[in-house]
């Protein structure tokens, strides 16, 4: 068994495709129209044919509370894996990306969290 495909939950999806190739880096996979919505994943570049995320929307009426539950408790929603999070944070940072935590040292693991403008929050981190 292996992870083929993770979801974030979006407030927009053409939004979050933007935000999601253009600034974090990742590329479109897919995009299937599906009703009034469409089936839309990104891929890590590095892993065209790895794991996809699934830029879901968050049209579900349980959806909008525990988002906004999660970002009133600092939680992040999911995490991505960086080779650098000091050298991430900068980049993201000089693209504008609003951080709710600094890059932080934690016992052989160093993280750091930003709001991704879908409404949620997202970790990156990087296993020393």
């Amino acid at each position: 068994m292996r992870i083929n495909i993770t979801s974030v939950l979006v407030d927009d999806q053409e939004k979050a495709l933007k935000f999601y190739t253009e600034v974090l880096g990742f590329v479109k996979k897919t995009e299937v129209p599906v009703g009034e919505a469409k089936w839309l994943t990104v891929v890590s570049p590095d892993h065209p044919d790895g794991v996809e995320l699934l830029l879901e929307p968050d049209g579900h009426p349980a959806c909008k509370p525990f988002k906004q539950a999660l970002v009133e408790d600092g939680i992040p929603f999911t995490s991505f894996a960086v080779d650098d999070v000091q050298a991430e944070f900068k980049r993201l940072q000089a693209l504008g990306v609003r951080f709710t935590q600094a890059p932080l040292d934690m016992q052989g693991v160093t993280t750091a969290v930003f709001d991704d403008t879908c409404g949620n929050l997202i970790q990156i981190a990087c296993v020393k």
